[in-house]
């Protein structure tokens, strides 16, 4: 499946299919995106004035229909102890300051009903069956039969309240293992009465919500329907089963099905960067050559791993869906529609789907945001004025920070230099963008080279500065990154030891046996470059789907091959090892450290905690374990790659405050810690927002 496209060549109209007009009959979107429903943080609480600045930006970027994070319809919906819920006339009110901002911006807006059911973090909760989910601690109880009633009417109320609230129109969330796919499913619905048993019987509680919605707000309203169109978990919905439901839903009522992927205790990543672009866009083409043989036009919408406006544009030109839906890369980049309608598609500012600031956030109960965009929820707060007095400022490093901080202290009016002893700019992200899964942060890369050039930052590239060379700056920021930490381990100068940047950046040879000193982030991304050598799956589709079990959902129930994921043998036999006891990548992303070593596993990468690093010889390194240093032990290999963490580069900030000479530190030259390029760009725009 090739979703590549050339941008539209000079005098052609951009992206002609992704920016024209939807007709819904009693209403019209201007174009085809969709942004998708993101819990942000900003829903919670009765001052939603924050999520009203939040959508208004995207709308007057020019999305086409938006849709808020998941509002739950009562008590028992719930995510979490006092989510936002929209039940009452008082709760309306208070979201009219979100409609008033989109609509007032030309956009239009759905509200998301999210019912949690067994995966609430209260224990309020409710399912149709008491089993217990895997992602949530809390049992939740059984609904009666009055009991489900009950909660179809919370959805119906909800929907009301919400077009009393202004909203243009609702999104029924209908998949990812939230309340209604815990009925559609047997693996969580071993119920016996009339909302149990075979699947006609299963499927009434979707049929009725939407039957009833419709009744309640009339027939100019939108209803999105979230279906879950692979389940992506054993005993998940049959392909057969998802078309029935997906024909029902759009015959009684629904005006736009959206594409729902996987439900969230399942164990194939769906959004994470390591997975293909559009991954699961022929899910819904399936869908819409049964809706085309059926003679059903109601619009679908494709989604997951889209970020770009010529993939999107390719998904609807070769017939995949009538809309895209975008959620990431619209908190990335809020004028992604409007920049893509300028032929400006360069200058996006591209999601590389890292999850480090958004559902890692989420999942730890922070507001979200977003790395490569720290004003994403953050709108009221982090404005980057026009500077009532042009400075003359000196950035030194061409990093991440460097580079945000020089380009907006540019865009806001400073006169700006910014140097780095590389050829190149990018700084650590060099290393990043050539790591198997990571290729995104090529784009990274590709947006802030396009905004120095934009905002007419004067670039020194190849230049070491001394402390001698910044006298003439009013403002001096040094971001001149992280080296890497010293071990201090016995036989370190072996030829056989080699630096994560000489492996990852200056690709020097490595050996078939592998052992790799710290399991960091580095030294996962390190040990994933080993086992996977040059073929990366999240280039390779139909390869990235054998490795995590995924096929077609006809062919096998939830869309889970019958033999289970098959990665391709390791290209080295890899051993991880880090000083602490417990599990090895903890420190990893809240989202992603799962994918990471279970991606590692697949390879059959040994990891070990634990020890201690007693010396490295020709026999390879040897170690102990415990306080006591007990069990020495010979790993045999022919390399060792030290991952041991990093420190501060503050030469020459510390000669510059020895002139005293006033210096702003950001990113690894504040603070080392992980390679953190979410905490660097965040402290960038921040001091660029303030000088």
């Amino acid at each position: 499946m090739n979703h590549s496209v050339n941008a539209p060549l000079a005098g052609q109209a951009p992206y002609p299919r992704l920016l024209a007009p939807l007709d819904l009959g009693f209403t019209q979107l201007k174009n085809r995106v969709l942004m998708g429903s993101m819990h942000t943080g900003l829903e919670d609480g009765r001052d939603l004035s924050r999520l009203a600045a939040y959508f208004r930006e995207r709308a007057e970027g020019g999305v086409g229909l938006m849709v808020t994070g998941g509002f739950a319809p009562n008590i028992a919906g719930w995510a979490k102890p006092f989510a936002g819920t929209l039940s009452t006339s008082g709760a309306a009110r208070r979201h009219r300051v979100v409609t008033a901002a989109v609509h007032a911006a030309g956009g239009k807006i759905a509200l998301q009903i999210l019912h949690t059911g067994r995966y609430a973090y209260h224990p309020l909760a409710v399912a149709p069956t008491a089993l217990k989910s895997p992602i949530s601690p809390f049992k939740p109880f059984e609904l009666s039969s009055r009991g489900v009633e009950r909660q179809i009417r919370a959805f119906v109320n909800c929907a009301a309240k919400a077009r009393e609230a202004g909203y243009d129109g609702v999104e029924i969330m209908g998949s990812e293992g939230y309340f209604i796919n815990q009925f559609l499913s047997a693996y969580t619905n071993h119920r016996a009465d009339e909302w149990g048993g075979d699947y006609s019987n299963r499927m009434r509680l979707p049929l009725e919500i939407v039957a009833r919605t419709r009744e309640a707000v009339g027939t100019d309203f939108i209803i999105i329907y979230r279906l879950s169109m692979i389940d992506l978990i054993p005993g998940g919905s049959t392909w057969d089963e998802v078309v029935t439901l997906g024909k029902a839903v759009a015959q009684g009522g629904a005006s736009i099905i959206n594409t729902g992927i996987g439900w969230h205790e399942a164990r194939v990543p769906t959004i994470a960067t390591s997975v293909p672009r559009a991954a699961f866009a022929g899910i819904t083409q399936k869908m819409k050559r049964e809706f085309v043989a059926a003679g059903i036009r109601t619009p679908l919408v494709t989604s997951n791993r889209i970020n770009t406006p010529e993939v999107a544009e390719q998904l609807l030109a070769d017939g995949f869906a009538d809309m895209v839906s975008m959620a990431r890369p619209l908190l990335a980049d809020a004028e992604f529609v409007k920049k893509a309608a300028a032929g400006q598609a360069d200058q996006i500012n591209t999601c590389i789907a890292c999850n480090q600031a958004c559902l890692d956030h989420i999942f730890k109960n922070r507001l979200t945001s977003c790395l490569v965009n720290p004003r994403a929820c953050h709108e009221t707060e982090l404005i980057y004025r026009p500077s009532p007095k042009r400075r003359k400022v000196a950035v030194v490093g061409a990093g991440p920070a460097g580079l945000t901080a020089a380009t907006l202290l540019a865009e806001r009016g400073h006169a700006v230099q910014l140097f780095d002893a590389a050829s190149e700019i990018g700084g650590q992200l060099n290393m990043a963008k050539r790591v198997p899964g990571k290729e995104e942060f090529n784009e990274m890369i590709r947006y802030l080279r396009r905004r120095v050039e934009v905002t007419g930052v004067q670039l020194h590239l190849g230049t070491t500065v001394q402390a001698t060379d910044l006298g003439e700056f009013d403002d001096i920021i040094v971001a001149t990154g992280v080296i890497p930490r010293d071990p201090h381990i016995a036989g370190q100068d072996h030829p056989m030891v080699l630096s994560y940047i000489d492996v990852l950046r200056h690709r020097k040879p490595v050996g078939k046996r592998v052992a790799i000193i710290g399991a960091g982030g580095i030294g996962f991304d390190v040990a994933e470059s080993l086992v996977t050598g040059d073929h990366s799956t999240t280039l390779d589709l139909p390869a990235w789907q054998t490795e995590w079990g995924v096929t077609d959902p006809e062919l096998a129930t939830g869309g889970l091959r019958p033999d289970g994921p098959a990665a391709s043998p390791p290209e080295r036999l890899v051993t991880l090892l880090q000083r602490k006891e417990g599990k090895l990548g903890d420190g990893l992303g809240k989202t992603t450290g799962w994918i990471h070593r279970a991606a590692l596993k697949m390879k059959q990468v040994k990891m070990i905690s634990g020890v201690n690093y007693e010396r490295i010889a020709d026999e390879g390194l040897l170690v102990t374990y415990g306080e006591k240093r007990e069990n020495p032990t010979w790993i045999a290999c022919d390399n060792i790659v030290l991952c041991a963490g990093q420190l501060p580069l503050r030469t020459l900030a510390d000669e510059l405050q020895a002139q005293g000479k006033k210096v702003h530190l950001i990113g690894g030259a504040l603070e080392a810690g992980e390679l953190d390029a979410k905490r660097a760009i965040d402290q960038a725009a921040r001091l660029a927002a303030s000088i």
